[in-house]
């Protein structure tokens, strides 16, 4: 992998892993794009920036994990659901679904939901004062509709913002809970990657990493604060076409350059 490469993927890592439009559908079709040549350590270096990215959700809300012990309560509720399923599930998830088409046609039925979700919520008002208050069935809820986003190009923030948005939270409050479950789930599941990948990380590569890991956290910082800026304002509908030109946009190149679409 390339600087260049390395410079790309951290970047859309950066800028979509806590944004409705999957990341992890980004990075598939992104490296099938670049035809990445060692993809091994491909997955090990999306582990890495993943990390990254974390890390700053953890820095942006750090002072929500001070507030009592009632907001850990409710995201390791919320966490249960897709920290067993995806147990479960990993390898078969991974074997089947990780491709092309499945990210697309992914993108296109999440992106309808985004536009429906916007009209939906336009006037809604949140059922509860703060994050923590939200209760535990609700917190099973998110976790359960967070499934979901096990499916490459479904993404983990549109269905834990769905979740919230079912579970009685508004636009705003739905994705900060978003982010907050995103660093359980997101450790956990980078974690057990990292931890079957270890055997793909030489000396040599730990600067690209420690490179891209820097870059994705930088941009996750921008990412996140402008995204509860322009949910405020514009809503959902605008990721839900962004989605959907992309997925349609990516199958018709497919359908033309005879790019292989499943695993």
């Amino acid at each position: 992998m390339s600087y260049i490469q390395a410079f790309i993927l951290a970047i859309i890592e950066g800028i979509t892993e806590f944004l409705p439009i999957s990341s992890t559908g980004h990075m598939i079709l992104a490296q099938s794009l670049m035809d990445m040549k060692d993809p091994e350590f491909a997955k090990t270096f999306e582990i890495v920036i993943q990390l990254g990215a974390i890390a700053a959700v953890l820095i942006l809300y750090i002072k929500r994990f001070f507030v009592g012990i009632n907001i850990y309560l409710k995201l390791f509720v919320a966490f249960l659901p897709t920290g067993i399923i995806g147990l479960l599930a990993y390898k078969i998830i991974k074997h089947y679904l990780f491709n092309p088409f499945t990210v697309s046609v992914s993108l296109i039925i999440g992106g309808v939901i985004l536009i429906v979700l916007d009209k939906w919520t336009e006037q809604k008002e949140s059922e509860y004062k703060d994050l923590e208050d939200i209760s535990y069935s609700g917190a099973v809820k998110i976790g359960l509709i967070q499934c979901l986003s096990m499916i490459p190009g479904i993404s983990r923030a549109a269905a834990t913002i769905l979740g919230g948005i079912f579970s009685g939270f508004n636009r705003k409050q739905a994705a900060e809970f978003s982010f907050l479950l995103a660093i359980p789930t997101m450790f956990a599941a980078s974690g057990y990657d990292l931890l079957k990948e270890r055997g793909n990380i030489h000396s040599s590569d730990i600067t690209l990493l420690l490179f891209g890991g820097f870059i994705a956290f930088i941009i996750a910082i921008i990412a996140v604060k402008g995204f509860i800026a322009f949910l405020t304002k514009y809503g959902f509908k605008h990721f839900g076409y962004y989605r959907i030109i992309l997925g349609v946009l990516f199958l018709i190149y497919a359908l033309y350059t005879g790019l292989e679409m499943t695993a």
